[in-house]
């Protein structure tokens, strides 16, 4: 049986982030992607001009023709913009028993807003206890618990115990946002806590991380790996995307990271 992703985010016309990354992540770890749009962007590497929600009754109308015919065995949760669609989302994923991948997308590279105020209490209340990981940067987490940001391990634990007392079965406190030569990653779940350390690369071109590690994260848990497993595969992967992001020089602005380095490059 092809082990089969469905992306539930928004669209990049850029191509680094959102469904577009995320369909390139399925893509290079083996994945068949399926995809329901949540909304339309019109952005690039430098920002985003023009965003376009779709209608909860689409949302709900792709839903229901991917979950009809295909046999999906992880989803991912990208951008969604607003309360309608967390609401059609939440309806959507009801009573069905497969693993949830949470990147709760509030805000652009470039700078943009990506989620309304208004629709943080809804993603909180309705998707939160939905998710079997959750995948917040250290902002993302802030806003979420309504808390100034995470600057230390104990706050990274102390803010990952806190959104799981809300309802997530596990967190991923990811630390790209912190300092110093090395990026820490915590995975926290109520049983213990997995530390993932990477290099700290020079470069502008990021576009699309947390949209590709919550991604490949999800195809780890499609092709059968427990969470852990698939956390670390997934971390492995976009650290060579990340390394390999230069090679591509898309854009002027916050290019994005290499999905295929280990199939092609330019370099």
């Amino acid at each position: 049986m092809t082990p089969t992703a469905l992306t539930i985010a928004g669209s990049d016309s850029g191509g680094g982030a959102g469904i577009q990354a995320d369909l390139k992540t399925f893509s290079a770890l083996g994945v068949y992607g399926a995809s329901v749009i949540t909304a339309l962007t019109a952005q690039n590497t430098r920002a985003v001009t023009m965003v376009a929600p779709t209608t909860a009754a689409m949302i709900t109308a792709q839903m229901d023709a991917v979950f009809d015919d295909l046999d999906i065995h992880a989803v991912k949760l990208g951008m969604l913009g607003g309360v309608d669609a967390i609401r059609a989302v939440a309806r959507g994923l009801q009573d069905r028993d497969l693993p949830v991948i949470l990147d709760p997308v509030m805000v652009a590279k470039s700078g943009d807003a990506l989620l309304d105020n208004d629709a943080i209490g809804s993603l909180r209340d309705l998707l939160l206890p939905r998710a079997t990981l959750l995948t917040p940067n250290l902002p993302e987490a802030a806003r979420l618990l309504g808390c100034p940001m995470a600057e230390t391990r104990r706050d990274m634990l102390d803010q990952a115990s806190a959104l799981i007392a809300q309802g997530a079965h596990a967190v991923l406190m990811k630390g790209g946002h912190g300092q110093g030569p090395e990026c820490h990653d915590l995975l926290v779940t109520p049983d213990q806590v997995t530390a993932f350390t990477a290099r700290r690369h020079a470069t502008r071109n990021t576009h699309g991380t947390g949209c590709t590690l919550s991604a490949a994260i999800a195809a780890g848990l499609a092709k059968g790996m427990d969470l852990t497993q698939a956390v670390a595969k997934a971390h492995s992967y976009l650290q060579g995307a990340i390394a390999a992001a230069d090679d591509l020089d898309i854009g002027q602005g916050h290019g994005p990271v290499h999905h295929f380095h280990a199939v092609w490059s330019h370099a």
